[in-house]
């Protein structure tokens, strides 16, 4: 096959290809002078100002058009996560690397799920999702100051000259400059070549990752943790592409097929917990929907509903069902019973979402019975696992009468936690029976100013203030 001569250069100075030379070895050390020039050229500082609006952009595509729209967010201690290197990276001529112990995923999706690592506290299903850790990728760099200049990287084609170009922007320690030379090898390089050349570079491959993410490269993403052999990562990449997935049904047969994934044992129960609520959440709207279009059911007429419950967390839909479901059997799906025992909610968090819910109805009755015990005896006695401090300020948010709120207040056990709540919302019953079981004459007479004059509330103050049983201490 004829070829010009500008295609024989470019065929022999492609990073693929790399024609002999008769350099000797003394020649690296221009070619790293090169590689420092193109890398300041990028980092060219002509202030310390810290206007971003001064920043020469870099788009995606590697053409600089303005500032990088994304900055890389901190990790701490990353010396000890590096991979291991492949067998045949060993006897590379460009660069020598010592062999590293591969690194333990840090992918939890308890994160997502919960938002915390206690057991048992659940949180959305899917908005926590959108808040990655990208402490797992991108390196412990400093956002960078003053201005870019625009420079050419085609210049840099043999595979050698790039990844000294790659080794320089790493050492300046700036996210922006690796990130744009990133960029350009991605462009210039293939796959295979850029990710065995990162394996061994590890700030460069948290960046790529971070990158990756960003720009929403799911398939080289997953070519590349299938490459590094991060089994969980590549399972997690692959559930997250359920939130491109608008239909219901092929959303939940989607996450069906997580189920089986190399997740954590935890991660494995919470995939099967999302799974699941989904189905429940695709029954209950659908039975929902034709309740509220029939006008037949009295809560929906009084209270339409304002949102389908699909894809919401379980805590929403724990709400919604103490709020449309609360008297059905633990038999059906949409029973609060139900979906407490199915997904171990605890009882506090229960207990939490009933109140809210059954408040907001003014449903004082069930109120009452949710925190109404009954022991061995037939003796009752109430109990809160959240604390009565909490009821009364759910209570109170819902505008609860203040006969109701009274009940509460008086359940608290500390002194001065109830005589804070009794004074700011009100209670002037409960204040004045505690003064009075203090036997405090003068925070009495301080409060008797407070109350309304010739009020049910003052007439009490002034028998209590005259009675002879209460033996004053002051």
């Amino acid at each position: 096959m004829n070829r010009t001569k500008g295609d024989e250069e470019e065929y022999w100075n492609s990073s693929k290809f790399k024609a002999f030379t008769f350099d000797d070895e003394d020649d690296e050390l221009s070619q790293l002078k090169e590689s420092k020039r193109a890398v300041n050229s990028l980092r060219d500082f002509v202030d310390d100002d810290d206007d971003d609006d001064d920043l020469e952009r870099v788009s995606w595509t590697g053409e600089p058009v303005g500032s990088i729209s994304w900055s890389i967010k901190e990790t701490a201690g990353t010396s000890g996560s590096t991979s291991e290197g492949r067998e045949h990276l060993k006897n590379r001529n460009s660069f020598s690397y010592t062999q590293l112990p591969k690194p333990t995923s840090t992918y939890s999706l308890s994160s997502f799920f919960k938002g915390r690592t206690r057991p048992g506290s659940f949180q959305s299903l899917s908005d926590a999702l959108s808040d990655t850790p990208a402490k797992n990728y991108a390196p412990e760099l400093g956002r960078p100051k003053g201005e870019y200049r625009i420079c050419s990287l085609e210049r840099f084609r043999s595979l050698q000259d790039k990844l000294q170009l790659l080794e320089e922007a790493v050492s300046m320690h700036d996210g922006n400059v690796i990130t744009a030379v990133l960029i350009f090898l991605k462009r210039t390089l293939s796959k295979e070549i850029l990710f065995r050349e990162l394996e061994v570079r590890q700030v460069a491959l948290r960046h790529l990752i971070h990158f990756l993410k960003e720009i929403g490269d799911q398939k080289l993403l997953l070519d590349l943790f299938r490459f590094l052999d991060r089994t969980e990562e590549l399972a997690l990449s692959h559930y997250r592409e359920h939130l491109n997935i608008q239909d219901p049904d092929k959303r939940k047969e989607f996450l069906k097929t997580c189920i089986g994934l190399p997740f954590s044992a935890e991660d494995s129960v919470h995939i099967q917990d999302h799974y699941t609520l989904l189905e429940r959440q695709i029954i209950i709207e659908a039975n929902d929907r034709h309740l509220e279009s029939a006008g037949q059911t009295e809560i929906f007429r009084k209270h339409p509903r304002k949102a389908s419950i699909l894809y919401m967390p379980l805590v929403t839909t724990l709400f919604y069902s103490c709020f449309y479901h609360y008297t059905e059997s633990e038999g059906t799906f949409s029973s609060p019973t139900n979906l407490k025992k199915t997904f171990k909610i605890p009882d506090k968090q229960y207990v939490l979402t009933a109140l809210a819910a059954r408040a907001k109805l003014r449903a004082w009755n069930d109120v009452d019975a949710l925190f109404t015990t009954k022991n061995w005896l037939g003796y009752t006695k109430k109990r809160a696992p959240i604390g009565f401090h909490r009821v009364v300020e759910i209570l109170y948010k819902n505008s609860a009468p203040v006969q109701i709120l009274q009940e509460y207040v008086n359940l608290v056990e500390d002194v001065d936690t109830k005589l804070n709540l009794a004074t700011k919302f009100k209670c002037h019953d409960v204040v004045i029976d505690t003064y009075r079981d203090l036997k405090d004459r003068q925070l009495l007479l301080a409060y008797r100013s407070k109350v309304d004059k010739g009020s049910a509330e003052e007439e009490k103050i002034d028998i209590i203030l005259s009675s002879s049983q209460v033996r004053w201490k002051n």
